[in-house]
């Protein structure tokens, strides 16, 4: 006796045609991997990012207009001085919101790590042409080492570094900024109640620039007093800790009569675990000539047998600050690995 069941003749004949097919009931089409392209979005200008809204100024109408972010992008979004294609509205009226769907391709991009050992890469601005190193003579003290990583990080990034001190009237800066004199960079001075505002212009101009600093350094005072109708809010130091509070909590890019500034948070650490060590070697351009006479195979560490840097600070032939100097490059190569 069999226990399975055998259908009826006929009960179960059925063919693909007698199957029904449950139609989309959204009317949609299948997806697709394929975006479009876009080729009639406009293009504009990434001058600042709020939580999720995008403001960009348009390169044709002179607009500045809110704008979301197209979900494609929403992984590896835009940063402040990138250049975006937007569609939708892009009037700039109350109300309206244009959709960015395409970053153009950059020509620079600053980034920073947690700490040294962090691989994961922060962007901080894209597109820029100048790093300006924003340091107090006083009020904080100024750090020579967070100099040499913003140096470090403005080779990497390849931009042009200038170094601007603040508060000049409170502290002479002529000893720190020995420490650097062997750099070929620009070096502005100010006070905290006067800017030499005509030198100031002249290194910003036709140049997209970024400020860095630690906080209270005065970097937005100094954004005022360039930029009158930028209104940065300003902050003063703790009499107690030294350290600035932090008063720019946004990446803002403020247009000039001639080029772009770009104003960052004050940040009190600076990873370099993104950059290449052979652009750490070379932002420390005083050091690099000596660095090329080191034996094949030299680490130029403190443990480096026959390091042309050991002999070149006993000689004294790279001046007094050259013991300081090597010990900040041996310091961060030793952190980076």
């Amino acid at each position: 006796m069999s226990w399975l069941y055998e259908p009826e003749p006929g009960e179960h004949d059925l063919d693909e045609s007698d199957i029904r097919i449950r139609p989309n009931p959204k009317g949609n089409k299948p997806r697709t991997k394929i975006r479009p392209e876009h080729q009639d979005a406009v293009l504009g200008f990434l001058v600042g990012i709020d939580k999720n809204r995008y403001q960009v100024l348009l390169h044709e109408a002179d607009v500045q207009v809110n704008a979301t972010l197209a979900k494609e992008l929403r992984k590896d979004g835009p940063a402040v001085g990138d250049v975006v294609a937007l569609t939708g509205d892009t009037t700039g009226e109350d109300g309206g919101l244009a959709r960015i769907v395409r970053i153009e391709p950059r020509t620079t991009l600053l980034r920073r790590s947690a700490d040294d050992s962090d691989q994961v890469e922060r962007v901080i601005v894209a597109n820029a042409t100048q790093l300006m190193i924003v340091i107090a003579a006083a009020n904080p003290e100024p750090r020579t080492r967070l100099v040499d990583r913003y140096l470090a990080a403005a080779l990497d990034a390849g931009l042009k570094p200038i170094i601007c001190v603040t508060k000049t009237d409170l502290q002479d800066p002529a000893e720190f900024l020995a420490n650097f004199a062997g750099l070929s960079i620009p070096v502005v001075e100010t006070r905290s109640d006067e800017f030499d505002l005509d030198s100031l212009h002249e290194l910003l101009a036709s140049e997209v620039t970024v400020l860095v600093g630690h906080s209270g350094v005065g970097k937005s005072t100094l954004v005022n007093a360039i930029a009158p109708l930028a209104n940065r809010a300003v902050g003063v130091v703790n009499e107690v800790t030294g350290r600035g509070r932090h008063t720019s909590t946004s990446v803002r890019a403020i247009k000039l009569e001639n080029g772009w500034i770009i104003d960052t948070p004050g940040i009190r650490s600076f990873g370099l675990g993104h950059i290449d060590p052979k652009n750490l070697l070379r932002s420390f351009e005083d050091l690099w000539e000596t660095i090329g006479s080191c034996p094949r195979g030299c680490t130029h560490l403190a443990d480096s047998p026959d390091c042309a840097l050991d002999e070149a600070i006993e000689s004294g032939v790279l001046g007094t600050q050259a013991a300081s100097r090597v010990d900040s490059l041996r310091r961060l190569m030793t952190s980076l690995s």
